[in-house]
């Protein structure tokens, strides 16, 4: 059925804000269908995007998904709409990650400016400045995640050398495993699809001076054609968390990221993601080790800098299911 018959209500809008959500390697592991019977907009994972060597147990496709439903939530708040999720409805369809339902006046808006930043937002790969961002925003980011189940947490100067050589360790890792680079490498060069995938231009430069790890998209290249320069030297990390995790804890955590983010980009601070050592099990539980009350689920990066170019997008007509 076609999204025009839902009438007044932009559902094409809605699954477009969707699909400006982050993604590893921007696979953009998500299908969405859309029921105007009862106002409804599926969340389905694109079991063919998913990274089969990187991210075996799927966690980061319901990250990715978790962020693309609480841009549904903003852009329906937005309209007018007030929306109501459900994550997992339904215990034999593991494909179907989420549900928001369109169900009458919004009873609040979104916070100013999440809308707007919903549309802006995108990962930064380029070098920060030595600029930190103020407390009180890390305040604010920190209740940002903590709205949506999730917490927050700023590393400190010690904890952030061992953020910085745990990620680097699993950098070290995806180098030397065959697969996983080559996984790498295929989204950053660019499948089939020109809007899947990181660009190069967005890649940013290699860090010759090993200060804030990157991951390595250009492992195929020579070190020496890429633009040496440094990135900040104290650079401000949070980590992620949730007290457990399941499945239904990295929607919550991929809801939680999204609005930390947003309210970032509303502020004028830019961010990167930092998923490196979530891949290991056990560095994943060295980042638990050191400080989080509970699962770690993303390192983040921010800082002030340039914006650097955005990845492509796939329309909202692209990522429609078929039978939708």
């Amino acid at each position: 059925m076609s999204i025009a018959t839902l009438g007044a209500v932009d559902l094409e809008h809605l699954v477009t804000a969707a699909v400006a959500a982050p993604s590893l390697h921007n696979t953009q592991p998500w299908r969405f269908r859309v029921d105007p019977r009862t106002r409804t907009v599926q969340v389905l994972a694109a079991v063919d995007r998913g990274l089969r060597h990187t991210d075996p147990t799927g966690r980061a496709v319901h990250l990715s998904a978790g962020c693309a439903v609480l841009n549904l939530r903003i852009a329906a708040a937005h309209l007018g709409h007030e929306p109501v999720t459900r994550l997992l409805p339904c215990p034999s369809r593991p494909d179907l990650l989420a549900t928001v339902r369109l169900a009458g006046t919004a009873r609040r808006t979104p916070a100013p400016g999440l809308y707007a930043a919903l549309w802006r937002r995108h990962s930064s790969r380029f070098p920060f400045s030595d600029r930190l961002p103020p407390a009180d925003l890390l305040a604010e980011l920190a209740e940002a995640a903590h709205s949506e189940g999730a917490c927050l947490s700023f590393a400190g100067p010690r904890r952030t050398d061992r953020l910085l050589r745990t990620t680097w360790e699993a950098e070290a890792r995806n180098r030397a495993d065959v697969d996983r680079a080559a996984e790498s490498r295929r989204w950053a060069v660019g499948p089939a699809r020109p809007s899947l995938g990181v660009p190069t231009a967005a890649l940013g430069p290699q860090d010759a001076l090993d200060r804030i790890p990157m991951r390595d998209f250009g492992a195929h290249r020579h070190p020496s054609v890429l633009p040496a320069r440094a990135y900040e030297r104290h650079p401000t990390l949070a980590l992620l968390h949730t007290a457990h995790d399941r499945r239904a804890d990295w929607l919550r955590a991929g809801q939680a990221l999204e609005r930390v983010l947003l309210v970032a980009t509303a502020h004028g601070v830019r961010t990167s993601l930092l998923h490196q050592a979530l891949e290991w099990p056990d560095l994943r539980r060295s980042l638990e080790d050191h400080g989080s009350p509970g699962r770690a689920q993303m390192v983040v990066r921010l800082g002030y800098g340039p914006e650097g170019p955005a990845s492509p997008r796939r329309t909202a007509r692209e990522v429609m299911a078929e039978d939708a």
